[in-house]
C-alpha cells in the first residue's frame, strides 16, 4: 500500500512543470543561468492563490536569485525549456517589465504597475469543449516586441492548468522570469499591470469548469497584450503600390501630412 501511495504522488508531481531553461538564437541554456530559480525547481508544485506574492516570479529567495542576464535584440524570439513538458489545458502567457532607471534585471525585484503583456493564447473551441495548442509543449517562445525601448527587462512566462479549475483556487499557475538586456531602436514603454493584484479568483478565465457545461467561449486574465503598430513607413507604402521615384518620395514624405490639402492629393495620387 505504501508502494502504491508513493506512485501515486510521483504521479501527480510529474504534471506538474517548471521553465528553468533559457532558449535563444537556437541555443537552450543550463538550468536557472539566464531565470530566477523558482520555489517549485524540485517540486514542480504550482501557485494556487492569485494574492500571494509567488504568482510574480516564484522566486526561491527574492533579491539573491543568482541569475545573470542575456543579451538579445529588439524582435527576436527568445523561449524557455519546460522540464516535464506542459501537462495540462490552459493559457500561455508572456509579460515584459522595465526595470527603472539606475536598476539592472538582475536588481529589479518587480514590485508595481510595471507589467506589460506581449502574448496570450486563445483556445480552439469546439463541440468538445475548449483545447490549447501549449499542451504538451517541451519548449514556448515568443517574440520581443521590435518596438520596445532599450534597457534591462523580466520576461515572465506563465501557464495557467485549468483542469481543476472549476473551484475557487483551483487553478494552477506555473511562471518563471528571466533576465535580459534589449538593444535595439526602439522607443516604446508600455504602462502595466501589479502582480499579484491584475488577477481575482473569480475572473472569468481563472475560475472556469472546462467539463461541464462545456463553455463555448474563453477570456484570459489580465490585460490585454499591448498594441504594436505594423503600419508601414510612408516610403514603404509608395514603393508597394509600383511607383519607383525614390528622390520624389523622401521629399515628399517631409511635408506630405502637414496639412489636409496634402494628404487629400496624395491619396488621389496614388488612386489615380
Amino acid at each position: 500500500m505504501k508502494c502504491l501511495a508513493a506512485l501515486a504522488l510521483l504521479g501527480v508531481a510529474q504534471a506538474h512543470y517548471t521553465f528553468p531553461g533559457l532558449v535563444y538564437n537556437g541555443v537552450t541554456e543550463a538550468d536557472w543561468t539566464y531565470v530566477r530559480q523558482t520555489t517549485n525547481h524540485y517540486s514542480h508544485g504550482p501557485v494556487e492563490n492569485v494574492n500571494d506574492a509567488q504568482i510574480r516570479c516564484y522566486e526561491i529567495t527574492p533579491g539573491s536569485n543568482g541569475a545573470k542576464t542575456k543579451n538579445v535584440n529588439a524582435g527576436d524570439t527568445v523561449g524557455f525549456r519546460v522540464d516535464g513538458g506542459i501537462q495540462h489545458p490552459g493559457p500561455l502567457q508572456f509579460y515584459m517589465a522595465k526595470a527603472p532607471a539606475g536598476q539592472t534585471a538582475e536588481s529589479f525585484n518587480g514590485d508595481g504597475a510595471v507589467w506589460f503583456k506581449i502574448y496570450e493564447e486563445h483556445p480552439t473551441v469546439t463541440s468538445a469543449g475548449l483545447t490549447w495548442a501549449s499542451n504538451g509543449l517541451q519548449t514556448v517562445s515568443v517574440k520581443i516586441p521590435s518596438c520596445v525601448a532599450p534597457g534591462y527587462y523580466l520576461l515572465r512566462v506563465e501557464h495557467i492548468g485549468l483542469h481543476s479549475a472549476g473551484n475557487t483556487n483551483g487553478a494552477q499557475f506555473y511562471q518563471g522570469c528571466a533576465h535580459l538586456y534589449v538593444s535595439g531602436s526602439g522607443t516604446k514603454t508600455f504602462s502595466g499591470v501589479s502582480l499579484p493584484g491584475a488577477y481575482k479568483a473569480t475572473d472569468p478565465g481563472i475560475l472556469i469548469n472546462l467539463y461541464w457545461p462545456i463553455p463555448t467561449s474563453y477570456t484570459n486574465p489580465g490585460p490585454a497584450p499591448v498594441t504594436v503598430s505594423t503600419k508601414p513607413s510612408i516610403e514603404r507604402f509608395w514603393f508597394d503600390h509600383g511607383h519607383t521615384e525614390p528622390s520624389l518620395i523622401f521629399n515628399l514624405s517631409s511635408f506630405i501630412f502637414n496639412s489636409k490639402e496634402s494628404l487629400v492629393f496624395f491619396v488621389l495620387y496614388i488612386l489615380y
